[in-house]
């Protein structure tokens, strides 16, 4: 064959065929205009919405009668599409595009694609949906429909692979075809994927293009988008690429080192080698395709960051008129005319012409990297040991307040009589006394951590607890620890050392509890507003 890209010429226009023949079988029905399609549009969107329900049944091994798609086209018509039809004419539309516009009235449908190679047509058999005979409840009789090849081959190409998916499963196809020495197809596949290259080079290039006649125009999130699809791109493809090549080409002279004299080889021997060339010099030419794409997006980057720094510099220029302040005062006093070098010099400002110093040749140059790590060191230079010291003051401090918040919830469910306190209640005691208010909710961010971590945990046995401490050694100094702090307060206060349990439990019943005003760690009033919780304090038996 004279133009080899030809060569599967029938099997493109078999996915042509898909989109004409139901085209062909849609247009010029009265139905759709008596039921409120007019655009084409409209039709073609819902005909994929039966088809794509009728799909869906299939993969779920379900019955798909004409009342299913009847019902489910009435369904999506008054949520969506909103025509004038009651359910009778639904199922009449339902009945139309499985049966008309489908099936063709139950005629074969064909669609003729030149084969190159036979230098004739080729006639190839299309069908959406096929049916089968079901039992309703065991007694009634349906036809049930699902999809055929063809039906499942048409809706799968209409939701395309994602940009930054389609080369990895080209090159995924390429490598199995590889492996399987179906060399022919390996070549379509190789093309595909130089196609794909080429594409994304061509797309760096059109953004560049805009880029440069207005940077306004080119929004960030096609940047961002081109950039994903770049690094996607780049990413470890050349070194896959080059392996593939040395595969060839040991392929290659595997070949010819069996068969030394070419002329000898077989039929299918000779293709082999014919096509291996072929994915040899396709492969050369995605390897330097890849390596323009990783130049292009290095210039993508640097021009985008460019154009965008000239923008901002313009925005400071100050721009004035030249008829008004020029032109009007020179007419006005043409003595200026002598002065006129002074507003016209800034136009004509230069570099300032750069001259050899001899002294800075004779003294001792240190690298720049030296020098600024020198510098740098030189401004981070403070007393260490003061500044741990200070830490650990700070870290102190916050621990007392978590410390302070836990001892006075504690204490209010120990000593309310029933040994439970709900959040509301300590919220309403909080109230009545401002350094309760203070102690309990120190801050935004302890009040809510230890709600947290209270509720997180429900149950907490002193028992338990001191058992699991003598076994494990924990080394986390600074850090708020419920279970830590928690037998912290039980050993050394007094009032808490018959605590035996503390549970904790969320009132979903009840509605929220709310505290105004409450001081955050930058500073700022703001309000908490969380479930309602009750914490129950078991105390040992005198």
């Amino acid at each position: 064959m004279q133009y080899e890209f030809l060569k599967n010429f029938p099997k493109r226009m078999k996915n042509v065929g898909l989109y004409a023949v139901l085209l062909q079988n849609s247009l010029q029905k009265t139905i759709w205009k008596q039921l409120g399609f007019q655009k084409t549009d409209e039709q073609f969107n819902m005909i994929f919405a039966v088809m794509l329900y009728i799909m869906e049944q299939s993969l779920k091994e379900e019955n798909c009668t004409m009342d299913d798609i009847g019902a489910y086209i009435d369904t999506v018509n008054v949520q969506y599409f909103k025509k004038d039809m009651n359910y009778d004419d639904c199922r009449g539309l339902g009945d139309f595009i499985v049966n008309v516009v489908l099936s063709n009235e139950g005629r074969a449908m064909h669609f003729d694609g030149y084969d190159f190679g036979q230098n004739a047509y080729q006639s190839m058999h299309i069908s959406y949906v096929a049916n089968k005979i079901v039992y309703i409840d065991q007694d009634f009789r349906r036809t049930s429909y699902y999809l055929t090849d063809d039906g499942y081959n048409l809706l799968l190409a209409t939701l395309e692979i994602e940009n930054n998916m389609k080369l990895t499963v080209h090159e995924i196809i390429f490598q199995l075809h590889l492996e399987k020495q179906s060399y022919d197809k390996a070549v379509d596949d190789i093309k595909n994927v130089f196609n794909l290259l080429r594409i994304q080079l061509q797309k760096i290039q059109e953004a560049m293009g805009r880029i440069r006649r207005n940077a306004l125009n080119y929004s960030v999130r096609d940047y961002e988008k081109i950039l994903h699809e770049n690094l996607a791109t780049i990413d470890d493809t050349k070194k896959k690429f080059q392996n593939y090549r040395e595969m060839v080409k040991s392929r290659v002279r595997e070949l010819e080192e069996t068969n030394i004299n070419v002329k000898s080889l077989g039929g299918k021997e000779e293709e082999k080698l014919k096509n291996l060339r072929e994915i040899e010099q396709y492969l050369n030419r995605t390897i330097d395709e890849h390596q323009k794409i990783l130049g292009s997006h290095l210039d993508l980057k640097a021009l985008y960051t460019r154009e965008l720094e000239n923008l901002t510099r313009m925005s400071l220029i100050r721009r004035f008129s030249f008829r008004a302040e020029l032109y009007d005062k020179i007419l006005e006093k043409s003595a200026a005319l002598e002065e006129l070098e002074y507003f016209l010099r800034p136009l004509f400002n230069q570099d300032a012409k750069k001259g050899y110093n001899l002294n800075k040749a004779f003294q001792l140059q240190r690298p720049l990297r030296r020098r600024m790590e020198e510098d740098i060191g030189e401004q981070l230079d403070f007393d260490g040991e003061q500044w741990q010291r200070e830490q650990e003051r700070l870290r102190r401090e916050k621990l007392e307040r978590y410390e302070k918040s836990l001892t006075c919830l504690l204490k209010m469910a120990a000593c309310s009589g029933t040994g439970e306190i709900t959040l509301g209640e300590a919220g309403r005691v909080a109230d009545k006394d401002a350094e309760v208010r203070d102690a309990l909710i120190p801050n935004v961010e302890i009040f809510k951590e230890i709600m947290v971590e209270l509720i997180r945990n429900r149950e907490m046995e002193i028992a338990v607890l001191k058992k699991e401490r003598s076994q494990f050694i924990q080394d986390r100094q600074g850090e708020f620890q419920l279970n830590e702090m928690l037998l912290q307060l039980v050993e050394e206060n007094p009032d808490l050392e018959a605590v035996e349990k503390v549970t904790v439990c969320r009132l979903e019943e009840k509605g929220a509890v709310t505290f105004e005003g409450i001081l955050s760690e930058d500073g700022q009033r703001k309000s908490i507003r969380c479930s309602d919780v009750k914490i129950c304090v078991k105390m040992k038996a005198v």
